[in-house]
């Protein structure tokens, strides 16, 4: 977004879509004369302090980069005369297009309606495409002359450095960076405040292991305090919240979301992460990992380890006779599961370790992963018998 332009994510005035008292109409029947002058100066010094459109921010990850644009909904006549060529083009590729280029896509499904930024009402639209195609981003930012409406634009993420300085030289732009973990914990809180177009935001999977009983359970947020926040991106931070402004980084891992597609590029010649997820629904892991029962018969009763647990992955391709009865979806479906349990057991043992229940996964890994979802569900559930669940975020899933 632009520099001085909408709050950051969790920092919306009014945190959603219903307009504050204060700035409700207000009739001549309403009250004196005098009440619709301060009305409107409010007004005016309203418009004189909002920052001018476009409205959108940057997450310049290691592998995406994510797009936040605000589209407003309540633009009057005068607004719509006074508005650039260079500004109206920018609104209608934006919002007339679903997918830009051959890897962007405006994800149509994830659109946030009816909200109140900065005292304007409108739409949160979300793109991405891969962070390699970011100097082609840059260049249509020039083409489309953006530097003639903004000389800055807000962006976080390690590619707001990265991409600082071709930002300059070829866009005309500085990049106005924010802290990526600041913007995080603010997003999350802000998109639950928001909820998902009349949907609660929050939820908790039950029976995550079983096909016909699993179900989504709402789950409020409304007393977030302490929460363990699990990012999931191309590498995985822990972070324990204590309030908006009071945080630490427990921990994290270099083995994310990134390593599962890399592993899969590897292993099966997959070229998207969406195709390396369908081979992983396909896959069987057990074909893979060695499990428990395969090293005890059965049950490891002592310390309550279950005949199917992995005792480790990738185990049995240690055998050539076995590597010769796997198949690609299920190297897939192995490099998953290995990355989801090795999440799995950080993000307990950190919980136990700070004394936090309520623990959250988000983070485009868990975008169309179910699989990931069932088994973080289930693992933090049966490990910590039954005081920990899993919580994800609507946006984060879909």
């Amino acid at each position: 977004m632009a520099q001085n332009g909408p709050r950051a994510p969790g920092e919306a005035e009014d945190g959603g879509g219903r307009e504050p008292a204060t700035r409700r109409r207000i009739s001549s029947s309403d009250g004196p004369p005098g009440a619709s002058r301060a009305r409107k100066q409010r007004q005016d010094s309203l418009r004189k302090n909002r920052p001018p459109f476009p409205w959108f921010g940057l997450d310049i990850g290691g592998t995406l980069v994510k797009l936040v644009y605000f589209e407003p909904r309540d633009i009057t006549a005068e607004e719509e005369q006074e508005e650039v060529d260079s500004l109206k083009s920018i609104r209608k590729y934006l919002t007339s297009n679903v997918a830009y280029g051959q890897t962007g896509i405006r994800d149509v499904h994830l659109e946030l309606k009816d909200l109140t930024m900065c005292g304007r009402k409108g739409s949160l639209h979300f793109i991405r495409f891969p962070t390699h195609d970011m100097s082609v981003f840059i260049q249509m930012a020039r083409d489309k002359q953006f530097s003639s409406l903004h000389t800055s634009l807000c962006a976080t993420g390690g590619g707001a450095y990265k991409f600082e300085e071709e930002f300059l030289t070829v866009g005309g732009l500085q990049l106005c960076k924010l802290d990526e973990l600041d913007c995080l914990i603010k997003g999350v809180l802000f998109i639950d405040s928001v909820g998902f177009n009349g949907q609660s935001q929050c939820f908790y999977l039950e029976n995550p292991t079983d096909l016909e009983r699993c179900e989504k359970i709402p789950y409020a947020l409304e007393n977030p305090y302490p929460l363990l926040l699990v990012n999931i991106g191309s590498g995985v931070s822990i972070l324990a919240v204590y309030s908006k402004d009071n945080y630490k980084r427990v921990t994290g891992t270099s083995l994310g979301g990134g390593t599962f597609f890399g592993l899969c590029c590897l292993l099966t010649g997959c070229s998207t992460f969406e195709e390396a997820l369908e081979m992983a629904a396909l896959g069987d892991s057990t074909k893979v990992d060695k499990l428990v029962r395969e090293i005890y018969g059965g049950d490891y009763e002592r310390f309550g380890l279950p005949g199917y647990a992995v005792a480790s992955s990738f185990g049995n391709m240690m055998s050539k006779e076995k590597r010769d009865l796997v198949n690609k979806e299920d190297l897939a479906r192995a490099t998953l599961i290995t990355i989801t349990n090795n999440i799995g057991s950080i993000a307990r043992m950190c919980a136990l370790n700070e004394n936090i229940s309520q623990v959250v996964f988000v983070g485009n890994f868990l975008r169309i992963n179910t699989i990931s979802m069932k088994l973080l569900a289930y693992a933090l559930d049966y490990w910590s018998k039954g005081q920990l669940k899993a919580l994800f975020m609507e946006h984060e899933v879909r």
